[in-house]
């Protein structure tokens, strides 16, 4: 009893150290992501590769508003809608980076039916941060082709639209006309702190039940029967 005690507490009260230890990494990573975002606004030429993640942009090209896609049922401010993701030709270079332009609601009577959007032709800035891909939801079955989809890969719309992409997208924060209505209250990352620091607590709790119930069953409740 006394090796499965000293066992199972080692064991519990390893766990608890290891989420804590996750969220320490997650708040790093928060601390990270800060200090990427403030430095300097990246420009075309500058852009390049996954290690730039977080970053700030401030890039000019040409939107390619044919290859517009619409992520269905993504959320913001309360609401259900859709996540406007344009390419974007980068001025004086031949590559094309993806652009999560903002939200925009969906017709509730015709789910198929698009909301007008603006998208002003010839050269314009663009002002965000880098990404990685765009949210995924769960997926039944193989993922749609079309211009509504529930999610989208990079990697494989770049083979279907034959446009040479970079590896990250961005994440715009700014306006690019004045008849630009998308929204872009965009959430800040949940770390998931509080769930790391919750199973943390369940396993400190559950190490000192079994160190409490030890000591009870074979140390103290031995005694009071003697003494009984």
């Amino acid at each position: 009893m006394l090796l499965a005690a000293l066992l199972a507490t080692a064991f519990t009260a390893r766990l608890g150290v290891w989420q804590l230890d996750r969220a320490a990494q997650k708040i790093a990573l928060q601390a990270a992501i800060e200090t990427e975002a403030g430095r300097p606004a990246l420009a075309n030429a500058e852009l390049g590769g996954a290690e730039q993640l977080h970053r700030r942009v401030l890039v000019r090209g040409s939107w390619l508003a044919e290859r517009t896609i619409w992520l269905d049922n993504r959320p913001m401010d309360g609401h259900t809608g859709f996540f406007v993701v344009t390419p974007l030709r980068l001025s004086g270079r031949d590559d094309v980076i993806l652009v999560q332009r903002g939200w925009a609601p969906r017709n509730q009577l015709d789910r198929q039916q698009l909301p007008p959007l603006a998208t002003p032709t010839g050269e314009v800035v663009v002002q965000g941060r880098l990404a990685a891909a765009p949210s995924k939801l769960y997926e039944l079955g193989e993922g749609s082709t079309g211009a509504i989809r529930q999610n989208l890969d990079p990697a494989a719309f770049a083979v279907e639209s034959g446009l040479k992409l970079l590896p990250l997208t961005v994440v715009q924060t700014s306006a690019d006309s004045p008849d630009d209505t998308l929204l872009r209250h965009w959430p800040a990352p949940d770390l998931g702190l509080q769930k790391h620091y919750g199973y943390a607590f369940q396993w400190f709790a559950l190490c000192a039940l079994i160190v409490g119930l030890y000591v009870w069953f074979q140390l103290l409740r031995p005694r009071f029967r003697k003494q009984s």
